[in-house]
C-alpha cells in the first residue's frame, strides 16, 4: 500500500483515483469543486481535502489531472500547491495533457526541494479511465518510474518511460497528431459511402477487417454514420491539445498542415455549438456542408 494523493476528479481522474483505492492504496483527494471530492468518497475509500497541499500531506507519490498548463501551475505551485508540502524522496506524476514546456519548468522546481516529477499524460479516453485500461506514456528519471510504475499500473493496461522529462507530452502530441488526421480521414470516407448509397453497416464490416482498420473505425464508425456525437472526447478538449501540438511545432521545426486544417474544423464545430461533442463529430461538417 501506498499512501498518494490524486488532484482533479473529473472524468478521467474520478475513475482513476477510484482504481488506486481498489488497488489498496491510500487514497487523499482533491478536487477545484469540493462536491466531487464528496462524490468520490462516497462511492471509494478514501478521504478528501480541503486544498492540494492538505491532500500532498505525507504523500509518497502525488497524482494530478486538471485541465491546462495554468490549472496546473495553480494546483502544484503557491502556498497551498502541493509542492509546497511534499517532501523530499515524493514523486509528483502529472496525468494532465499539457506541453512539454510545463512539465520542464515543474520538474526543475521539484528538483530544488528533492521532489521527483514524471509527465504520465494518457490516452484511451472515458472508457480507459472506467475500466481501468489506459495507456499512459511517461517522462522522467528511471528511478522515479520504476518507483512510480507499480501504483500507475492501477488504473493502466500500458505504461512506457519515452525519455527524460516533456517526453511523456511530445508523445501523446504524436497521438492527437495522429487522431486528428484519421478521424478527418474517417468522416469523409464515411460521408462518401453514404452518398454513393452504400450499405454503410457492410462496408465498414468490411473495411475494418483490412488496411484502414483502426481504433477510432471500430469505436466510432457507425455513430458517426448515425450523427451521433454527445459522448466521448469532448471537442474543446481536442482544440486545447491540438494547440499545443501546434505551438510545440513552431518551436521544433516540424511542419502540420493537415493537423491545422483539422484544428480549425474543429473551431467550425464549436461554432455550431458541438463544444462538447465527441471528436468523431468532424463527420457533422462533411455530412452537412
Amino acid at each position: 500500500m501506498t499512501k498518494v494523493a490524486f488532484i482533479g476528479l473529473g472524468v478521467m481522474g474520478f475513475p482513476m483515483a477510484g482504481h488506486l483505492a481498489a488497488a489498496g492504496h491510500d487514497v487523499t483527494v482533491y478536487n477545484r469543486t469540493p462536491a466531487k471530492a464528496e462524490a468520490w468518497t462516497g462511492q471509494h475509500k478514501g478521504s478528501a481535502a480541503a486544498s492540494p497541499r492538505e491532500a500532498a500531506a505525507g504523500a509518497e507519490i502525488v497524482f494530478s489531472c486538471v485541465g491546462n498548463d495554468d490549472d496546473l501551475r495553480s494546483v502544484i505551485l503557491g502556498g497551498e500547491g502541493a509542492f509546497a508540502e511534499m517532501g523530499e524522496g515524493s514523486i509528483l506524476v502529472d496525468n494532465t495533457t499539457a506541453s512539454a514546456e510545463v512539465a520542464r519548468e515543474l520538474a526543475a522546481t521539484g528538483a530544488e526541494s528533492g521532489i521527483a516529477f514524471i509527465d504520465a499524460p494518457v490516452s484511451g479516453g472515458q472508457a480507459g479511465a472506467e475500466n481501468g485500461q489506459l495507456t499512459v506514456m511517461c517522462g522522467g528519471e528511471r528511478a522515479a518510474f520504476d518507483r512510480a510504475r507499480p501504483v500507475i499500473d492501477a488504473f493502466a493496461r500500458a505504461v512506457t518511460l519515452m525519455g527524460p522529462v516533456g517526453a511523456g507530452q511530445l508523445t501523446k502530441m504524436v497521438n492527437q497528431i495522429c487522431i486528428a488526421g484519421l478521424l478527418q480521414g474517417l468522416s469523409e470516407g464515411m460521408n462518401f459511402g453514404q452518398k454513393a448509397g452504400l450499405d454503410m453497416e457492410k462496408v465498414i464490416d468490411v473495411i475494418s477487417k483490412g488496411a484502414a482498420q483502426s481504433w477510432q473505425m471500430d469505436n466510432r464508425a457507425v455513430t458517426m454514420c448515425e450523427g451521433k456525437f454527445d459522448f466521448g472526447f469532448a471537442v474543446d478538449w481536442m482544440r486545447k491539445d491540438l494547440g499545443i501540438c501546434l505551438t510545440e511545432a513552431q518551436n521544433n521545426g516540424a511542419r502540420l498542415p493537415v493537423t491545422a486544417l483539422v484544428d480549425q474544423f474543429y473551431a467550425q464545430v464549436q461554432a455550431c455549438g458541438g463544444n462538447r461533442w465527441d471528436t468523431s463529430s468532424l463527420m457533422h461538417l462533411v455530412a452537412n456542408d
